[in-house]
């Protein structure tokens, strides 16, 4: 038999304030936008009975998870934390643009950093123990007792592509255009050594994804640009 994870990005966050200036990461709030598309994921899961609900801690997660799944307590996996970013205003001008998409382009490099900051290696070496741990039934805190069939993990778009690419590879692999919404839901079956790939970035409230063709880090760099 096989287990499933229900594999979610958070939802939609603002990461600039009305004067265009980023804000702490940390603790961004969810959007009303966020809300709706975490309460619509809410219903698609309904009829799914949730034995665990893992979260990297960071609050867009934690606020995404209790909207989604409101009656099982959430789990905090720091290591499951986004990619950390470097400082902005130390990017050179000529180099801002590669430093936004070059994380999220192709069959990603492991020596690449996340905008001046942690590279894809890092990356995997956290993640993907972590990932291993929760297949062996592990906790947080690295105990077998955490037992499960289905369960629901509320992470980021960097995390989800670490993971999605185990699932589609096999290996230690970074794909970068594995986009992921905010707020989408990927479908994941694993059994004894091998994964079934169902669904990759279903956005429960744009199915058609009528919403634009750029990435989340596209539209990000263009708020930036606007600052």
């Amino acid at each position: 038999m096989r287990r499933r994870l229900y594999l979610m990005r958070h939802a939609e966050v603002a990461y600039f304030d009305e004067q265009g200036l980023p804000l702490p990461t940390d603790d961004v709030p969810l959007t009303t936008e966020g809300r709706r598309q975490a309460e619509t994921a809410a219903r698609v899961l309904a009829d799914v009975r949730l034995d665990r609900v893992l979260t990297s801690g960071l609050a867009r997660t934690l606020e995404t998870a209790r909207l989604t799944a409101p009656d099982v307590e959430p789990e905090s996996w720091p290591e499951l934390r986004e990619l950390r970013a470097g400082r902005l205003r130390e990017i050179p001008e000529d180099e801002l643009e590669e430093a936004f998409l070059g994380c999220f382009r192709g069959d990603v490099s492991e020596t690449t950093r996340f905008l001046g900051g942690e590279t894809i290696g890092s990356l995997l070496d956290r993640v993907l123990p972590a990932l291993d741990r929760l297949l062996a039934d592990g906790s947080s805190d690295g105990s077998s007792d955490g037992s499960w069939d289905t369960a629901l993990a509320v992470l980021h778009g960097g995390v989800n592509r670490a993971i999605l690419s185990r699932a589609l590879s096999g290996g230690r692999s970074f794909f970068g255009n594995l986009e992921q919404a905010p707020g989408c839901l990927n479908i994941l079956d694993i059994g004894d050594g091998d994964w079934i790939v169902r669904a990759v970035n279903t956005a429960a409230c744009d199915l058609a994804h009528l919403a634009g063709r750029s990435t989340t880090m596209e539209e990000l760099y263009a708020q930036y640009r606007r600052v």
